[in-house]
């Protein structure tokens, strides 16, 4: 794709097709630049520290590519970074819909107001929100203030409204994971539809070196733990 172009979105990545991204859809997944957190097990460090390292995809091009691809795509996927700083993310999503195809958005959870106009407008068909540990544990894994943390409550109560369909997602890490933040998260996601425990995976792309992920029967404890809060926990990525 061309490096010249319109950049209103800046998408630093585009998967051409997925069958994970987007459940139950074949998808591509776009990925946008930035972040509002440092997560120390990001494994889009990149994207994160150093976006303008990576070559830009220009608008026209990812739309014309759309275009070409109607008849084997059903969704588009948006991720990160986080795609709620992008600051036209909701003309973009727009003009995805505008081609029939819908959305989902992947988030941090940390721009409620982005979140709740996005819904409100119904341009997003689907969101998961990742909820990276218990809120004890939060500053030190994701560089958030203790205050900060009423947004991640906001989008979680937006979200359970179930005005759009949703999942919330873990990403297991051992070092900021145990039995007692199962138990926490559980009660702080009580009532939810869909949490999905996700394997960490360590890889040269992570931000931090030296985490550690969870056995897979250790994540079979958490799952119980959480399924005792919440209506569906399933794993993803473990053997």
């Amino acid at each position: 794709m061309s490096e010249r172009g319109s950049f209103k979105v800046k998408i630093y990545g585009l998967t051409k097709t997925t069958l994970l991204d987007y459940p139950q859809r074949t998808a591509c997944t776009v990925f946008t630049g930035n972040c509002n957190m440092r997560c120390l097990y990001c494994h889009n460090a990149a994207l994160v520290l150093n976006p303008d390292e990576n070559s830009l995809i220009p608008e026209e091009d990812f739309f014309a590519f759309l275009d070409k691809r109607k008849r084997i795509l059903q969704g588009v996927c948006i991720t990160g970074g986080e795609p709620t700083i992008q600051k036209d993310l909701k003309d973009f999503i727009k003009k995805i819909r505008e081609k029939g195809y819908p959305v989902k958005l992947d988030t941090n959870g940390l721009r409620p107001d982005i979140l709740k106009d996005l819904i409100d407008e119904g341009l997003i068909n689907m969101a998961a929100m990742d909820v990276k540990t218990d809120r004890e544990r939060y500053p030190a894994l994701t560089g958030l203030t203790g205050q900060e943390l009423y947004r991640l409550d906001e989008s979680i109560s937006l979200l359970k409204e179930e005005r759009t369909d949703y999942e919330f997602r873990t990403t297991v890490v051992r070092e900021f994971f145990d039995e007692k933040a199962a138990e926490n998260i559980g009660k702080w996601l009580e009532g939810s539809k869909a949490l999905f425990l996700q394997g960490f995976v360590d890889s040269p792309s992570v931000m931090t070196k030296g985490l550690h992920g969870c056995t897979g029967e250790e994540m079979e404890g958490f799952k119980k733990i959480l399924s005792g809060y919440i209506k569906r926990v399933e794993l993803r990525g473990v053997d």
